[in-house]
């Protein structure tokens, strides 16, 4: 066996397992801006958020802009950059319209054009995030936030991602200024993450190496379906296996036909809507399906309900990136370089 195969999965693993020490780098970069970012925001008088991004990106963008309408009151919407650079009506009509666009490289070219195409026809203002200083996207912003805390080697990302999402859900707590607790519980969630993956790295990684398991379905409703989008992304881009993700209730219909006993449903279960999500896996679990359901409290993967939330939102994350790493590396994968992606061009 030669070095690569020995070596594959390195960096994945590090940045996986390295999201507590990544996330306190992202609150401490947003702690020191958060008078301005306040002011910033409360200036602004949007009339609607729209949020861009590619890959990963687009699918945080759709979580980000569930979190901050919810959060804030404000309308917003999560667009494909390439929607909102090439399709003129895309982006609603507002007198005024604040755009977030994501990219973890700061060179995506579709959210690059995205940007500049909104600087000459939109009225509004543009903040970025992104994690490498001095390029292309931190230099079209009104406002160009950079978190160095959380660059990767790799080309799927797992802490870029759920970093840059910590930070939105952060720039709705401050644009709330009222909601002080979701701001605080935030700054927890590094130390209620780190035992929690000393709990569950074991058990989830061999979870994913079970190779009789041909099929994963991510469930995830409200501010959570962005986020079971991306965890079935990784499935998808780090293992080359078959998944999709789906609306708690939805996956009731006809997706269901796709139920058989070498189907694994992981479930974003939410307290708020708790007993409708466990009656839908319930139900899956009837028609044959294995299922790993994820959570506060009362499910496989417990992370506890002491926080806000919608700050918990965040620990979904590393769980079902857990499951992802074991799998490819079970199929003799190298999740580091998935297969058939560009390294350049996957760098959303």
């Amino acid at each position: 066996m030669g070095n690569t195969q020995l070596n594959a999965g390195f960096h994945t693993r590090e940045e996986i397992y390295s999201q507590p020490e990544a996330w306190r780098g992202v609150l401490a970069v947003l702690d020191a801006e958060a008078d301005s970012l306040r002011t910033f925001l409360a200036s602004g008088a949007y009339e609607q958020v729209v949020f861009i991004g590619c890959g990963s990106t687009y699918y945080l963008s759709m979580a980000a802009a569930a979190v901050l309408q919810r959060v804030v009151g404000v309308p917003a919407i999560g667009l494909p950059a390439s929607e909102a650079w090439l399709n003129p009506t895309a982006i609603p009509p507002a007198r005024r319209t604040l755009l977030i666009a994501v990219s973890r490289s700061g060179e995506t070219t579709e959210t690059l054009r995205a940007c500049e195409r909104f600087r000459t026809e939109t009225n509004g203002d543009i903040v970025t995030l992104s994690c490498y200083p001095g390029r292309a996207l931190t230099q079209l912003g009104d406002l160009n936030l950079v978190f160095p805390s959380i660059r990767e080697e790799s080309v799927a990302q797992t802490r870029a991602f759920s970093g840059l999402y910590l930070a939105t859900v952060a720039l709705a707590a401050l644009w709330a200024d009222d909601n002080s607790q979701l701001w605080n519980d935030l700054h927890r969630l590094p130390d209620a993450l780190a035992p929690l993956l000393s709990r569950y790295a074991s058990e989830l990684e061999q979870l994913g190496a079970d190779l009789s398991i041909d099929r994963f379905y991510f469930l995830g409703s409200g501010i959570r379906y962005g986020l079971a989008c991306e965890l079935s992304l990784k499935m998808k881009e780090m293992t080359l296996s078959h998944s999709e993700p789906f609306h708690f209730m939805e996956f009731r219909h006809g997706p269901k036909s796709m139920i058989t006993p070498t189907a694994l449903v992981v479930a974003l279960v939410s307290d708020e809507r708790r007993a409708d999500d466990m009656a839908v896996v319930a139900d899956m679990q009837a028609l044959g399906a294995r299922s790993l359901t994820i959570g506060s409290h009362d499910v496989d993967v417990a992370f506890g309900d002491d926080l806000d939330e919608i700050a918990s939102t965040v620990l979904y994350l590393p769980f079902g990136q857990m499951i992802a790493l074991g799998r490819s590396l079970a199929k003799g994968l190298n999740p580091d370089r998935p297969e058939n992606l560009d390294v350049v061009v996957v760098l959303a």
